[in-house]
Parts: structure tokens; sequence; C-alpha cells
């Protein structure tokens, strides 16, 4: 089994649920992102999601934008993605890592070290999925295929807005998890239903039969507690992202996530 469905695995066996913590790749400092995801997983993260900054993130709210924004100016791209999973890995063997975002990265990567030069890169590197936010399943089946060669999962989206051709086009494609956005709109988006989700997830699992975590719109433990009634997974990004940004002088951005993770791990075990 791959990492990730060895990590699913073994969480279901405890009746336990994972715990996705979403982190901006190069933000806060260009040099942090391996110590935010030691910082991650010490707090009880199952399974990380690494965010490649990009200039034009359309599926992002303002938080993970100006991170993004910052990661860039701080010579960030694709190549320091993969270097930072290379350095997570030589310390890490365990926690699965999926890459989050944008065509353009990938297309951009390959076009200037060759065909599937991304994939060939991210395996090695040792990357464990990757989600394309603008990559919908009629048009990526090659890519899907050729992640699953080289050993790793395409995680998709789905949403309150899916049809039920597009949930069972992903059920076709999607492996490791699929990744339900509980809010139209943009990441960091108001209030979540955790009913609606309830019932979304219900439809859902009528034609995916691999794990579906839920982001967009978990906050805090409550939230993420109610969410993980219905969920096998809760992913948080937004608000870590504004811990970082927000930490009160003297705390290291890593200690804040650590210790926001640490009370989300305890309020999903309780």
């Amino acid at each position: 089994m791959s990492r990730i469905q060895t990590t699913f695995a073994s969480l279901k066996a405890q009746g336990r649920k994972a715990l996705i913590p979403y982190l901006m790749t190069g933000f806060p400092r260009a040099d942090s992102t391996v110590s935010m995801m030691q910082a991650a997983v010490a707090a009880g993260a199952d399974l990380i999601e690494l965010g490649v900054p990009f200039s034009d993130p359309m599926a992002d709210g303002p938080v993970i934008q100006a991170a993004g924004e910052q990661a860039i100016a701080d010579g960030m791209d694709m190549a320091g993605v993969l270097a930072a999973v290379r350095l997570f890995r030589q310390q890490n063997g365990q926690t699965p890592v999926v890459l989050m975002g944008y065509a353009n990265s990938v297309e951009s990567y390959d076009l200037r070290r060759g065909d599937n030069a991304f994939v060939r890169d991210a395996s090695q590197a040792g990357v464990d999925g990757v989600l394309i936010v603008d990559y919908p399943p009629e048009e990526c089946g090659v890519f899907a295929a050729s992640l699953r060669a080289h050993g790793m999962d395409q995680i998709f989206l789905l949403a309150p807005t899916s049809t039920q051709a597009r949930i069972q086009q992903v059920a076709q494609l999607a492996s490791g998890y699929v990744y339900y956005v509980s809010l139209k709109g943009v990441t960091g988006s108001g209030a979540l239903d955790t009913a609606a989700v309830g019932d979304a997830l219900t439809r859902i699992r009528e034609h995916v039969h691999i794990p579906v975590g839920v982001g967009f719109g978990i906050r805090d433990a409550a939230s993420a507690r109610a969410v993980a009634q219905h969920a096998d997974a809760v992913v948080i990004g937004s608000k870590l992202l504004q811990l970082m940004q927000g930490q009160e002088p003297g705390v290291a951005p890593e200690e804040a996530v650590a210790a926001f993770l640490g009370n989300i791990r305890a309020a999903l075990d309780a």
C-alpha cells in the first residue's frame, strides 16, 4: 500500500480521523517549510498538504493568496517545493505529503525540464499525491495514470455544486482520498453547515469508495470535530496561515501552529 493508503487504513483500524494541515511552501519564511512540517507532525498531523505558490490562485482566498505572494517574492518555486519535500523525507519516511497547486506550475516545470519531469522528480523527492485545482477529471486521465505509474495518487476536489456525473468521473480516476470543498467560494470562506456536509458525503460515497476529507471553513476544534462526525479527514489551511501571520512577539510560528493543531487533534480523538 502507498503511504496515504497505509495512513488511512491505520486510522480506520483505530477508529480515528485524519488531521491534514495545509502549509504554504516558503511561508512564513523561505527556510521554514520543513520545520513547519515537523511541528505539524509532532502535534498530531497525519498527512500534510503542501501548497505550491502560484501568482493567480483562483480558488484561494486572501489569506492563502497573501502567503503565496510572499513565498514567490522570497524566491519559492516548484523546484524549491520539491527540495523541501526531499529534506523532509530525510527525517520522516512515514507521513504522506500531497502537493496542492495549479496546472501552470506543473506545465512550466515540464517546459523547462522535459516531458513528465514533474512526475518523475516529485516521485523521487518523496511526494505521495498531487492535487491540481484546475485539472478537471475529463482532461487528466493521462496525468493520473502517470502519477500512479510513479507510485503517487491524484487527489480531486468535489464541491456542493458537483453533479452526479462529475462525482462518477472523479470516482473512476481518484486515488488516495477525495477532498470535499464544504463551502461555495474560495478558501477561508464563511460559515460551515455540518448537516449539509453530512448529506453531501452520503451522496458522494454512493460512488466514491476511498476516504473523503473535508476542508474550507474549519477554523477551530468544535468545527473540526463536527465535520469529523461525517468525514474521514479534516483539512485546515487558512486558519493556520493566519496564525503564522499574527503570532505574538516572541512566539515562533512553529509553536503557534503546533499548539493549534494539538487542540484539534485532541478534539478529534475525544
